[in-house]
């Protein structure tokens, strides 16, 4: 092989290995833009799950864990290495002990262009942790779903948030308005004569008391709106419009707690993911018992070297070596035993998060079914509220009755509003929380 062409080799093989070494460029992130549109609860979560810091964070990890399995494989690609010297050099003859040669060499120029190369030709514990290391990046993408699924659940979360808030506003803005007519109808009565002025006063302080709780409503709803924008990753001056109302929406999930505890142990990412890392450590531990096993190699290297460039000439080695391996302080029995331990304990691990996965679910379908009656319940408590506020709102005009009944009367209404917009928000947070406990928070469009 002559001087050009083992030069041009070295070249190919170092812009290769600067290829392969060149990280891939990060994806772009996606602008942040405000929905097109009314904003629904399903939006809310779906934009959690795919704009979530905490799920962005995941899926970068799961990059990493995707490069973690290009660095294993490596172990049983060729290795190539190029290089070339040049020396000037003088020789002790005497050394070599030739009893026609000695002295010492006058100074001479040496070239020397070596391509060098390995291969793992057979290493059984290699090819077992470069599949462990596959199943690492199955369990890091399962984390991705998982966490993207705990932030879709959060946004669902924001979002039922600034809908009870809302709904406390105009609960708040209704009592405000009933307040002062029932303020005016005490003016007017004391005017008259027919009440006494502690009436207007009572009157008074009531409608003030409203007043200050709807200015607290206001800014417990603009708190939870920018709550909400930070969920999804939006800025913090975002208009948002919200669609959904504090109703009683079908929830699309299996009703027997036994089928919905099955559906949620095949649809839950978290138990599928420490599944596969079980399935890490049984590799792991194989692949440490594999390392008594013996191993193939093969290395070489072709050489040209001269004193001229012009001269030089080509030389080479090739040899396939075995090593078997046969005792190092018992290094490698102690650490299959550690990872038998390891592997045990993940084991638990696994067994435990099933029963947490399947107790999750069965504790979702109660919490749906509560829910609903507790806003059943509510809807007839503030219905009679309601009710007792018009009656007494009567008997005070009448003149048959003061301000305390029609103020306590009010009382109850507030009362059983925000007992029946705490129930709605109650029986939406059971439906998002029921679409993760069974694992399909991915699967909402």
């Amino acid at each position: 092989m002559h001087a050009p062409l083992l030069a041009a080799l070295l070249a190919a093989s170092a812009l290769l290995r600067a290829e392969a070494q060149q990280p891939a460029p990060p994806a772009p992130a996606a602008p942040a833009r405000a929905p097109q549109g009314p904003l629904t609860l399903l939006d809310a979560v779906r934009l959690g799950r795919e704009r979530g810091v905490s799920a962005a964070i995941a899926r970068i990890n799961l990059r990493a864990a995707e490069a973690r399995v290009g660095q294993r494989r490596a172990d049983l690609l060729p290795t190539l290495n190029g290089g070339g010297t040049f020396s000037r050099q003088t020789l002790n003859l005497d050394e070599f002990g030739i009893p026609f040669a000695t002295g010492v060499t006058p100074a001479f120029n040496l070239w020397r262009l070596r391509l060098s190369g390995s291969q793992t030709l057979f290493d059984l514990s290699l090819i077992t942790r470069l599949r462990a290391q596959r199943d690492s990046a199955i369990a890091a993408g399962l984390d991705a779903q998982a966490a993207g699924e705990l932030a879709g659940a959060t946004a669902g979360i924001a979002y039922l948030s600034v809908l009870s808030a809302e709904e406390t506003v105009r609960a708040r803005e209704a009592d405000s308005v009933v307040a002062a007519d029932l303020l005016a109808q005490a003016r007017q009565l004391v005017e008259a004569g027919v009440s006494p002025a502690i009436d207007q006063t009572r009157s008074e302080v009531s409608f003030a008391a409203v007043r200050t709780q709807l200015e607290v409503a206001r800014n417990a709803r603009n708190r939870a709106r920018l709550d909400l924008l930070r969920t999804l990753d939006l800025p913090p001056g975002t208009e948002l419009r919200l669609a959904d109302s504090l109703g009683l929406e079908r929830v699309g999930i299996p009703t027997d707690p036994e089928e919905a505890a099955r559906f949620a142990r095949e649809h839950r990412a978290e138990l599928k993911a420490e599944a596969a890392r079980t399935e890490v450590l049984r590799k792991t531990v194989r692949a440490a018992r594999f390392e008594n096993l013996p191993n193939l190699a093969a290395t070489g290297y072709y050489q040209q070297s001269a004193r001229g460039l012009g001269d030089l000439a080509g030389s080479y080695t090739v040899q396939v070596g075995l090593t078997v391996p046969i005792l190092d302080g018992f290094r490698r029995q102690t650490r299959a035993r550690e990872l038998d331990a390891r592997l045990e304990a993940q084991e638990l691990r696994l067994h435990d998060l099933g029963n947490q996965v399947e107790t999750e679910a069965r504790q979702a379908l109660l919490d749906v079914a509560s829910a609903r009656q507790q806003v059943a319940i509510a809807e007839d408590r503030l219905r009679l509220a309601e009710q007792e506020l018009s009656q007494a709102e009567e008997r005070f005009r009448a003149g048959v009755a003061g301000s305390v009944e029609t103020t306590n009367a009010q009382s109850a209404v507030i009362a059983a509003r925000d007992a029946l917009i705490q129930a709605r928000v109650g029986y939406g947070t059971a439906r998002v929380n029921a679409y993760r406990a069974l694992g399909i928070i991915d699967q909402l469009q």
